[in-house]
């Protein structure tokens, strides 16, 4: 990246412009920061750790696929936290060079994700292969790069307008409304409080023994604290053991809430805070 030229948070997203995570950093920010596409995940998270972008925007659940389990992984193995989320509305448009019969498509290109939910639409391509790109604005470059019609791209509306793709059919999706939240991590933890709903993100380990995992969280139960999320995901250096990402409704700081996760630390091998942040942030 260039020498730094201004005084507004510079904000890093995977992709390209028309990728779904600008979407969501104009809802996160709007016009109050400087917006840099990064080539992936990884770039994004590293950039935002090593203080070269003063916040990263990522994707960490779909409503139909499930958590993002790179965004999940790569936050957990990183010291950033999150510090705020927005829903994006996800519409998946088929898109390529030119008009193409279905039948005559032999590649769709697209994101891992985008491919997931659009099952129906590749169940009726039988001549052609899935090939996954690091983002759905990648998956459009690549195919106006290349230039076949028989090569298409799952990708926005956005993107086919940028890269002056056809767009062959529309609303592609399995489901007629999909959403994608968006979290925004940066290298501090957020603890103001601003009179709307928050949510505290956290990741525990427990003894992998009967009855740990019941163990480790019947005190939101009994205090009445809502798990708004909560996934397993492996421990790479512990073969069949995992970790679990949970959400709760809640601000770190409210007695309640602290007394329960003081609880769930002494119930578990390993608790660890990813960040607290205000409840969807909407610009509708």
């Amino acid at each position: 990246m260039s020498e730094r030229t201004t005084t507004r948070p510079i904000v890093g997203y995977p992709g390209r412009d028309g990728a779904h995570s600008a979407a969501a950093c104009d809802r996160l920010f709007r016009d109050e920061a400087e917006l840099v596409a990064l080539p992936s995940f990884a770039a994004v998270t590293q950039a935002t750790v090593d203080g070269t972008i003063d916040v990263g925007v990522l994707p960490i659940e779909s409503s139909l696929a499930g958590p993002v389990a790179e965004t999940h992984d790569l936050l957990y193995d990183s010291p950033l936290a999150i510090t705020g989320e927005t829903v994006v509305p996800i519409r998946h448009f088929l898109v390529g060079p030119g008009e193409v019969a279905l039948d005559d498509i032999r590649a769709v290109h697209s994101h891992p994700v985008a491919l997931d939910q659009c099952r129906r639409l590749l169940a009726s391509l039988p001549h052609a292969t899935a090939i996954a790109a690091a983002t759905t604005a990648d998956a459009a470059a690549e195919v106006a790069e290349r230039g076949d019609a028989a090569e298409v791209a799952i990708a926005s509306e956005r993107a086919a307008r940028l890269h002056d793709l056809t767009i062959v059919a529309s609303d592609v999706g399995d489901h007629p409304e999909a959403f994608t939240r968006f979290v925004s991590v940066a290298n501090y933890m957020r603890l103001d409080v601003n009179g709307t709903p928050w949510r505290t993100a956290f990741s525990f380990v427990t003894d992998h023994q009967p009855g740990a995992l019941h163990s480790a969280i019947e005190p939101f139960a009994r205090h009445r604290i809502d798990l708004l999320q909560l996934v397993s995901r492996p421990i790479p250096q512990s073969p069949w053991k995992y970790r679990f990402d949970a959400v709760l409704n809640g601000h770190p700081l409210d007695p309640i809430v602290r007394e329960t996760l003081a609880e769930v630390r002494e119930r578990t091998r390993l608790l660890r805070v990813f960040g607290s942040y205000p409840a969807e942030v909407r610009h509708d």
